[in-house]
C-alpha cells in the first residue's frame, strides 16, 4: 500500500521524488578495517620478532667458537661452498654449519668465498671464520733470495721450496732478479715469482741509474749490474761495497784488468755458480769470455744477481785512490794505492793465515813427521783434493793472486803466481 502523500502545492507536486537513500556500509568498512589492523599487527609482531632474531643470530655468530687453539687449514682451489662449509666443520672451525650457510645466503656472500690457507685462530667466532674465507686473508710464507746467487741457483731454491707451484721452463738471464724476501701465499706459481724479481730489479736499477755519479767507466744499467755482480761475490761486508767498487771503477778508469777471482769461477762453471773447490793455477790462465784475469775490460755479462747494496754501490762509489784489496783475517779486507802497500798487507795477510794453520794443527793432530813442509807456504795438491771455500767466503782466489803483484796494467804479462793450488 502506498502511503498518501501530504498536501502540496502546485509547484511541489510538479517536482520529481528524491532518489532513496543508499543502505549503510558502516559494518563493511568495519569489518575491513578491523582485517588490516589484525593483518598490520601480525606484521610489526613478525618484524620485532624477525628483528630479535637477526639480534640474537648476529650475536651468536660473534661468540667465541669451538677451536680448542690455532689451526691451518688448506681449502684446495675449486671446493664449492657447501663442502668448504662441511671442511670447517670437520676440522672443528665451526660448529653451526647451518647459521653460516644462512648468514652467508642473507648477506649475499656465497659466492665470495675462497680456496688458500688460512690460519684461524682460538675460539675465532663464526664472523671471524667467514671473514677470513671471504676476504682471502691467506697466509703468507716468506722466500728469501740471498744476493748473489746466479739464475740457475735461485731457480733451484724456488723448485725446492713446497710452497711454490709450476715449473720453470729455463733459468732467466743472468742478472735480471732482485735478491730480497718475498712473500707468497701457498701454490703461487714459480714462474710468477720470478716475473716478480724481474720487475722489481727493473724498477729498483731505473733508480739507482738515475742517481748514479756522472763520472763511471760504462754507459750503460746492464754494465752496472755487471760490476756490481762481481762486487757482490768479492766481498761479504755491506759497509765494504763502495770501497771494494772503488777499486774496479779505479781500474777501468786506468784500463788496468780487473782480475777478479769469481770471474774465473763463473767462466768455468757458467750459472752453476762454484767449482767446489779451490781454483787450480792451470785454470787462472785459462781463457773464457769473462775470466778478467785474461779479458780487458768488464765481462760480457753479469755473474750472478746483486743485491740492492752492491748496485748502489757501484752507482755511487767511495772516492779513493786504491787499486788493490787483500783480506784481513777478519772477513773484510785492507786497501792499498800502491803495489809496495799492497804487498806489505799481504805479507801481514799471509802471517796471520800461517798462525791461524798452526792454532789449527795444533788443536787437531801432530804432524806427520815424514811429511816435509815449507814454513809459510802451502803445498800443492791433485785436482779434487783441494780445500773447499769457506762459507761465506768471496774472491777466493784473487787474495792470493794480489800477492805476487797481480792486477797489473792492460797489456802486461799474466800474474806471477807462485803456488800450484791457490786457496
Amino acid at each position: 500500500m502506498i502511503p498518501r502523500r501530504g498536501l502540496q502545492s502546485p509547484n511541489e507536486a510538479l517536482q520529481p521524488e528524491p532518489a532513496p537513500l543508499p543502505p549503510p556500509r558502516r559494518r563493511r568498512r568495519q569489518g575491513l578495517l578491523a582485517g588490516l589492523s589484525g593483518f598490520l599487527s601480525f606484521l610489526l609482531v613478525a618484524c620485532v620478532a624477525g628483528a630479535l632474531t637477526l639480534i640474537a643470530g648476529y650475536q651468536r655468530i660473534r661468540e667465541p667458537g669451538p677451536l680448542p687453539a690455532d689451526k691451518v687449514l688448506f681449502i684446495a682451489p675449486g671446493t664449492d661452498v657447501p663442502e668448504i662449509i662441511a671442511q670447517l666443520e670437520r676440522e672443528g672451525v665451526i660448529d653451526s654449519p647451518m647459521m653460516m650457510h644462512a648468514v652467508l645466503t642473507i648477506e649475499g656472500n656465497r659466492s665470495k668465498l675462497k680456496s688458500g690457507e688460512y690460519l684461524f685462530h682460538e675460539h675465532a667466532s663464526l664472523r671471524d671464520v667467514m671473514d677470513t674465507v671471504i676476504n682471502g686473508r691467506q697466509i703468507l710464507h716468506a722466500i728469501t733470495i740471498p744476493e748473489g746467487l746466479t739464475g740457475e741457483q735461485v731457480v733451484q731454491r724456488l723448485k725446492d721450496s713446497d710452497v711454490l707451484s709450476g715449473d720453470v721452463r729455463e733459468p732467466p738471464r743472468e742478472g735480471t732478479l732482485l735478491p730480497e724476501t718475498y712473500k707468497v701465499v701457498r701454490g703461487s706459481s714459480r714462474s710468477g715469482l720470478i716475473r716478480t724479481m724481474q720487475d722489481d730489479q727493473k724498477k729498483l736499477l731505473d733508480q739507482i741509474w738515475a742517481r748514479r755519479s756522472p763520472d763511471l767507466p760504462f754507459r750503460t744499467p746492464y754494465e752496472l749490474v755487471t760490476l756490481a755482480s762481481i762486487v757482490e761475490k768479492e766481498t761479504g761486508k755491506a759497509d765494504e761495497r763502495p770501497h771494494v767498487a772503488s777499486v774496479f771503477v779505479n781500474r777501468l778508469h786506468k784500463r788496468m784488468r780487473l782480475q777478479s777471482d769469481p770471474t774465473i769461477v763463473y767462466g768455468l762453471v757458467g750459472g752453476r755458480g762454484t767449482l767446489g773447490r779451490g781454483i787450480l793455477r792451470s785454470e787462472v790462465d785459462k781463457p773464457t769470455p769473462y775470466n778478467t784475469y785474461t779479458i780487458d775490460g768488464l765481462p760480457p755479462g753479469p755473474i750472478a744477481n746483486p743485491g740492492r747494496a752492491a748496485l748502489e754501490a757501484v752507482a755511487n762509489p767511495s772516492r779513493t785512490n786504491d787499486l788493490y784489496f787483500v783480506a784481513d783475517g777478519t772477513g773484510g779486507h785492507v786497501f792499498a794505492e800502491t803495489l809496495a802497500q799492497h804487498v806489505a798487507n799481504v805479507t801481514r795477510w799471509r802471517q796471520i793465515e800461517k798462525d791461524k794453520a798452526a792454532a789449527e794443527v795444533d788443536r787437531a793432530a801432530p804432524l806427520v813427521p815424514d811429511q816435509p813442509s815449507t814454513p809459510g807456504r802451502p803445498q800443492p795438491g791433485p785436482v779434487g783434493q783441494q780445500p773447499a771455500p769457506k762459507p761465506g767466503q768471496r774472491g777466493a782466489l784473487g787474495d792470493n793472486l794480489r800477492m805476487f803483484g797481480a792486477l797489473q796494467p792492460l797489456g802486461s804479462a799474466p800474474p806471477i803466481v807462485v803456488e800450484a793450488n791457490v786457496l
